[in-house]
């Protein structure tokens, strides 16, 4: 077959599968609207799910097409210069608690197989109950998550998961892929402003989700950290699932609206946490991990002399 003919089959199928995605999804949708009358359907879902769709049908060419580290660190760094919120008012407290993360981050990233410049923030949002990762080494821990924290543990698997988005390349691929839809030449100086944050808080595909958990588990235990700290954060975000997306329980804790709305979209780019829990039991019984238990607690320290931030 000759090669233009080759490429154009090649191309009406990757079409055809994303049509019969979209379709599945669409349809899926509608049954499931159907079952909740007093839910309208939401053209946004429509195109979330069509966009997902198109994202993981595009990934398999991205393999072969690797960016280098060095273009991903470049591009990471231009993304988190981007997104960089410049806070005039930054209080002793604040600058303790980056130093915490940036301390915690660096004992875990240490064990992660790939050599790049791992830098770890606290993203200045009490609303945001989430965290991301850009290509490179940027890693973001919303404060709104931080919020939710009760062990030093729990932390180090939060940052173990987004390191390990960026280890598996899941990052770096989101990059290619999302340049491609929005047609952008990576290489060309402003290009990147057309890629939203949204991007990188939307979370990845459910396999993708699931590998973050299980190597950034396997980073934090080697980071001198419990497992445990996974499921006892799984298992405060399986309450506060039950409380404010299914309502199954009346909620302890009061949340701002902003909070609720992101957690909503976490739960959304995530897998369950029941089943995100069932698969740290079976690792930690996996790898032996059992006497694990001892977790540390949550405890920024810091000094203030004259007003400025010491330890």
């Amino acid at each position: 077959m000759p090669f233009g003919n080759s490429y154009e089959a090649a191309r009406m199928k990757r079409v055809g599968a994303f049509l019969a995605v979209l379709v599945i999804g669409v349809a899926a949708l509608y049954f499931s609207q159907r079952r909740r009358e007093s839910t309208p359907v939401s053209a946004n879902a429509v195109v979330e799910i069509a966009a997902d769709a198109q994202r993981d049908l595009s990934r398999v060419p991205m393999r072969f097409t690797r960016l280098s580290d060095d273009d991903e660190i470049a591009i990471g760094n231009q993304l988190a210069e981007q997104y960089s919120v410049t806070n005039a008012e930054v209080t002793p407290e604040d600058q303790a608690l980056e130093s915490y993360v940036r301390r915690v981050g660096s004992a875990v990233a240490l064990h992660a197989h790939r050599r790049l410049p791992y830098s770890f923030h606290v993203f200045e949002n009490r609303g945001m109950i989430n965290a991301f990762s850009l290509p490179g080494g940027h890693v973001y821990v919303g404060k709104g998550l931080l919020d939710l924290m009760t062990s030093e543990d729990q932390l180090a698997f939060i940052i173990g998961h987004e390191v390990e988005h960026i280890d598996h390349y899941h990052c770096a691929e989101r990059v290619q892929i999302e340049a491609r839809l929005r047609h952008l030449n990576l290489g060309m100086v402003g290009a990147l402003v057309e890629i939203p944050l949204a991007v990188w808080e939307a979370g990845y595909n459910k396999d993708e989700e699931l590998e973050a958990d299980r190597e950034g588990m396997r980073l934090a235990v080697l980071g001198g950290y419990s497992p445990y700290g996974a499921v006892s954060l799984f298992e405060k975000f399986s309450k506060l699932h039950n409380e404010y997306i299914i309502h199954a329980e009346s909620p302890e804790e009061e949340l701002s609206q902003l909070a609720i709305q992101s957690l909503e979209g976490y739960f959304r780019s995530h897998p369950q946490p029941s089943e995100r829990l069932a698969q740290a039991y079976t690792l930690i019984a996996q790898e032996g991990w059992q006497d694990r238990k001892t977790q540390k607690p949550f405890r920024v320290e810091y000094e203030v002399h004259n007003g400025k931030f010491v330890k």
